[in-house]
This record gives structure tokens, sequence and C-alpha cells, in this order.
């Protein structure tokens, strides 16, 4: 039936390679051409997997792991405060094995790298203002860690003076005034807090917002309105630099001289417009000031002087002219004298208290 044996065979042995080298697909085709058969190609066998190794955990740039390490260096004392000149001296510690090298970065006194678990910073004379201590660890991993010493280099300020702005002499009542606290070559100015005092009442506290770390000069200012009970009061300014719980038991402080004020007041009528006197008793009634007004007492258009012993043709209404340095005030002042003797003397007092609380209501 066929012209030749050699294509079966060759076909028999190409579906034998087949079915060794992959599995039977159950789709079915058309045969192929003897044409298109081609000797099977050897098979190739998978190499055995070779055994798992350990993946170290990456490392970060520092040389610590990803895993975020504390940093385990520590200070003695945590917060210093020192005074310009002074000597200073701390000490940096590790907790861990594994840091190689501890050192200090600093502009004065910087000591040699360290092997061991200390390292001490030690300087005779703190002259450096700005400086930023910082103590560091080398790992054995090739990586550090720091922590920073917060340090305070502080100056009490070398004088301390009180004046008002562009006014010198007595002050006029009612009128506004300011006084300039000046503290001279102190630092840090922004721990600096002054204080301005009224006798021993404080008036108000003021700080400065200046960051600069060496010594400067600042003025602070505070605004005033004197009034007559302020005439004869001392005015002084106290310059304290806080330096927090870590600076020393008592803060560097500085006060100025006392300023003592003098308040210029127009006359003032000490007694109230009407008045009630018995027969045979004085007239109290004062005119006050300062300076001191020249007073004269009118009655019908006439100058008079207030009668000792007042009768009952002394009463009516009196005119008390005052001249002082803000120019003439005139008061009117109306007396009734009562026959016999009482109590004139208690009732004039409530006059009085109550002339001077209306006084006192209108001059708010």
């Amino acid at each position: 039936m066929c012209a030749s044996g050699q294509p079966i065979t060759l076909l028999l042995f190409y579906l034998f390679g087949s079915a060794t080298s992959s599995p039977v697909s159950m789709h079915t085709s058309d045969p192929p051409l003897l044409s298109q058969i081609s000797p099977p190609s050897p098979t190739t066998l998978a190499s055995p997997p070779s055994p798992s190794l350990s993946t170290p955990p990456p490392i970060s740039n520092s040389g610590e792991t990803t895993e975020k390490v504390r940093c385990p260096l520590s200070m003695s004392p945590s917060t210093l405060v020192v005074r310009f000149g002074d000597p200073v001296r701390a000490n940096c510690s590790v907790s861990r094995m594994d840091f190689s090298a501890l050192g200090w970065e600093v502009k004065l006194g910087a000591p040699t790298l360290s092997m061991g678990p200390f390292v001490v910073w030690s300087v005779d004379s703190m002259t450096e203002w700005n400086e930023k201590p910082m103590c560091y660890a080398l790992s054995e991993q090739g990586g550090q860690c720091h922590i920073n010493l917060p340090l305070t280099v502080y100056k009490p300020p070398d004088i301390v003076s009180i004046n008002f702005v562009n006014h010198t002499g007595p002050m006029l009542e009612g009128h506004q005034y300011t006084l300039q606290c000046t503290v001279q070559n102190v630092a840090p100015v922004e721990n600096l807090v002054v204080t301005f005092y009224r006798g021993q009442t404080a008036l108000g506290q003021l700080q400065s917002n200046n960051t600069e770390k060496e010594p400067v000069t600042e003025i602070f200012s505070l605004n005033i309105t004197p009034s007559k009970e302020d005439d004869g009061v001392q005015y002084w300014c106290e310059a304290k630099l806080e330096l927090g719980p870590a600076g020393i038991k008592h803060p560097p402080m500085e006060r100025s001289e006392k300023l003592t004020a003098t308040v210029l007041v127009g006359p003032q009528l000490m007694c109230p417009t009407k008045l009630r006197v018995r027969e045979g008793e004085s007239l109290s009634c004062e005119v006050r000031g300062n300076p001191p007004p020249l007073v004269t007492w009118f009655r019908d258009g006439q100058v008079v002087a207030l009668p000792t012993n007042f009768s009952r043709k002394d009463a009516g209404k009196y005119t008390v002219s005052a001249k002082g340095l803000f120019g003439q005030n005139n008061f009117t002042v109306e007396v009734e004298v009562l026959a016999g003797s009482g109590t004139t003397i208690s009732c004039n007092i409530h006059f009085l208290l109550a002339g001077l609380l209306i006084q006192m209501i209108n001059g708010l």
C-alpha cells in the first residue's frame, strides 16, 4: 500500500519522541505532511535547586539597620549655664559597647577622640558666646549618633539707668510721659526681664525679642500719666536675667537709681461749696495746689479776711480766687450761720467728704 516503509518508520519515531518530552494534547488536528516532519531535539533537564542562603538585613547610610535605634549617649550636666569667663566642664558617656569612639564637636578646648565609655569637655575660661557643644559616638558598623548640650553663656549688665524721654523737671498732672530704662552690655538679652516700679508697686514687665547672644545695650519704655498723688513718689527699674531652672540660684539682677517725681497740680478747693457754721465758730476751707497758689477771699466784690468767729451777719456767698502756674481759678462758697452751739462740725465734715467725693468723680 505504500511505496516504501521508511516514511512510516520516521513518523513512529517522531510520535514516540513527542510523548516522552511533553504532555499529550487532547486537541486533534490533521496529520502533518511528511515534508514538515523533523527529528526531535534532545531534552534538557533542570538543574537541582541550590541550598538557601541567609540574607543580611539592609544597612542604612549611618551603618545601622533600618530599624530605628535610640542614640545611647547621655550628658552630665544635661543643661549648662555659665558666666562669660568662668570655667566649663561636661561629661559625655555611652551605654552600649558597639560604639567604638566618643568625641566632642566644639570651638573651644575640643578633647581628643576617646576609645572608652566616656569623654570629658573642659574649658578653663568660656570666651565663646555662640558655642554649641555636640557629643558624638562612632559605631563599629561605620555610622554615628550625636546629642547636643544646651549651653547658655551670660553676662550681667554693666549699668541700669532710668530717665524720662524728652523731659526734665516737674510734670503736669494728667499729661502723659514716657519712662525709659536703659540696660547696658548684657547677654543674652532675650533672657532679660525689666520691671518698672512706682515706689514698691510694679507698673509692668517688659522683655526683648532680640536673639543676639553677645552683649548688647537695650532700651525699654513705659508710658505713665501722673496725678497729684504721684507728687514725691520715686520711679525706678530693675533688670534681671531669667536663666531657667538650670541657672544659678539667685539670678543676676541690677537696679537703677531712683527718680523722684514732682507733679504740678492746679488749685483745688478742699471744702464743699455750701458750708454751715454756728455763731462763734471759725470757717475751715482750704485751697491747695503745687506749687501752693495765691489765695484771696472776696465778698460782694470786696477783698475780705475770713472771720475767726462767725456771726449771723457773716452769712452769705464768698468767692475764692486762686492764682498759680496754671492760671487763675475762682470758687464760690455759700456760708450759712446757725444760732447757738451744736453739731455743725460733724455736719461740715459730712459736707467736706461729699464735696471731695464729687471732685474725685469729676476727675475720673
